[in-house]
């Protein structure tokens, strides 16, 4: 009897155990559960949105040749303010326009658009593209360097050219063709010096992306009887000849291009993994793809198998100059780009080309902001970029008012690169701390692990609304009022950003409490 009563109550003492340690996991459960806004943080979107910046004949920047230093460097932060203000997310600053540069160079002279003289520096001196690329990253914006890989010169411009420009260096390389001076593709010496420029650029800079428009071969040129030219590549054609080439000269020239376009992923790749390589083409491949699509063949015209590099991945986005509205069939814009996307094999990034600048004269802006709609709508596509920065900075046809109220109203990540980076940053360390001085409370964050951020998402709650922010890396911290209890959020989410646009774990901050999660 003693026996079975001392069983008993061993079992009741097991039983009460068991209880408690199960009101004990209620209660941290239920701590938790109150610990933990009700709605959490939305995930922001990811869209590419960029512009142009173009330099030649002063299309974007600076306005006018022979600004001083100063001038030049206020009116680049106005630009990059408007991206900013806009949303935007990058943009694509032309540094090489016509074998010259808007940067410190060994291999080139300075732009005549910079200056008013070719080869003639920044008085006092800066580095345009340095400084561009500071002021960018400040407000969080990707800069891709933009250059023409032929284009030499313009034979209108009568300005005297530079000692150490090409044409003068190295007049070998460069054929005279129509109004213009151009580098010849299928030159192996051609091939060697554009890539040791973007090399260059590359290693001394610190670019986010390296990005080729339209021009390889050249656009067609009328003689004065207005007949056709055809390129001056005889002396490159008739080496390869001499070394056995069977190829057609059509699909040579093709070959050139390819070989450039691929060699030059290769050494993007082999330098700096993470700086993306884009190309933005003419928006037809070829007449016929698809069926209704008539203009310009680009592949037969200038020797640009486009579709080529997109299957094959030699590039990380294509931006298919896509400058035509959605109605007329011939140039359909959400038929090309659907089109486009069919071709990416590869799964690369499909930004296409909008041609803002036709807001206000041809269009309206709904033309515009259809066509960001369109693209949102087309698998496989993920952005737009617009010509050119001018048109934005402009608000013409209220374009710029017009996007800030519509489709970039809110802020929005550069899509990931898989394929160049999976390795995301660390969940981030919040603090919070009141100042001694002020009613005002610190906020105050940094990335955890060896992932360095590149941005941060900021995101504060008050009630059951979310406020996103996207940061530059230098900003860790924020101050807020605590005069007013309700201006004080009762929630803040802190998420790291990586260079190629992986994100982290997200750290949660209850303010009222301190509690981190």
């Amino acid at each position: 009897m003693l026996q079975i009563t001392t069983m008993h109550m061993n079992q009741k003492v097991i039983l009460s155990a068991i209880l408690q340690i199960a009101a004990s996991a209620l209660v941290v459960s239920a701590t938790v559960d109150l610990s933990v806004p009700k709605n959490p943080p939305p995930r922001p979107s990811r869209e590419f949105r960029g512009a142009w910046i173009a330099t030649i004949a002063n299309i974007d920047w600076p306005s006018k040749p022979g600004l001083s230093s100063s001038q030049q460097r206020a009116e680049m932060v106005a630009i990059l303010d408007k991206a900013s203000q806009l949303k935007l997310n990058a943009v694509i600053f032309q540094v090489r326009p016509s074998c010259d540069a808007f940067y410190a160079s060994r291999l080139e002279p300075w732009s005549e658009s910079l200056t008013g003289k070719m080869g003639q520096p920044p008085e006092p001196f800066y580095d345009p593209l340095a400084f561009a690329i500071e002021q960018a990253h400040e407000r969080g914006l990707e800069l891709h360097a933009w250059f023409n890989p032929y284009r030499a010169r313009n034979l209108s411009v009568k300005s005297e050219v530079a000692i150490n420009h090409i044409s003068r260096a190295h007049p070998n390389l460069v054929r005279t063709y129509g109004q213009y001076l151009w580098l010849d593709p299928g030159d192996k010496a051609v091939q060697e010096h554009s890539r040791a420029v973007i090399s260059d650029v590359l290693r001394r800079y610190n670019i986010d992306g390296v990005h080729l428009d339209d021009y390889f071969y050249p656009y067609k040129q009328k003689d004065a009887s207005g007949k056709f030219l055809d390129f001056p590549d005889e002396p490159s054609w008739n080496r390869y000849l001499a070394g056995g080439g069977r190829l057609s000269r059509a699909d040579w020239r093709r070959k050139n291009v390819d070989d450039f376009v691929q060699g030059l992923y290769r050494t993007i790749k082999s330098e700096k993994p993470w700086v993306k390589f884009g190309i933005s083409p003419f928006g037809i491949w070829r007449p016929g793809n698809p069926e209704q699509i008539s203009g310009l063949d680009a592949y037969e015209q200038i020797y640009a198998d486009s579709r080529k590099w997109l299957a094959n991945g030699w590039l990380d986005y294509l931006a298919p100059q896509l400058y035509w509205a959605i109605k007329p069939p011939e140039h359909s814009y959400p038929v090309l780009l659907k089109w486009w996307a069919s071709q990416n094999k590869e799964g690369r990034h499909l930004w296409p080309g909008n041609s803002s600048d036709k807001v206000g004269a041809q269009w309206q802006a709904e033309e515009i902001l259809n066509q960001i709609q369109l693209t949102r709508k087309q698998p496989g596509a993920g952005g737009n970029i617009h010509w050119h920065m001018a048109s934005l900075a402009g608000n013409r046809g209220h374009l710029a008012d017009a996007l800030s109220k519509g489709p970039y109203s809110q802020p929005a990540l550069v899509p990931a690169s898989p394929w160049l980076d999976k390795l995301p940053p660390g969940k981030p360390r919040i603090s919070i701390e009141k100042e001694k001085t002020s009613e005002r409370v610190k906020l105050s964050w940094n990335v955890t692990g060896s992932e360095p951020a590149w941005v941060w998402i900021l995101q504060t709650k008050t009630g059951d609304q979310w406020k996103m922010e996207i940061l530059p890396s230098k900003e860790t911290s924020r101050l807020l009022k605590t005069r007013n209890p309700s201006s004080l959020p009762d929630w803040v989410a802190v998420t790291a950003v990586d260079r190629c646009s992986n994100t982290g774990a997200t750290a949660l901050l209850e303010t009222r409490s301190g509690t981190l999660r």
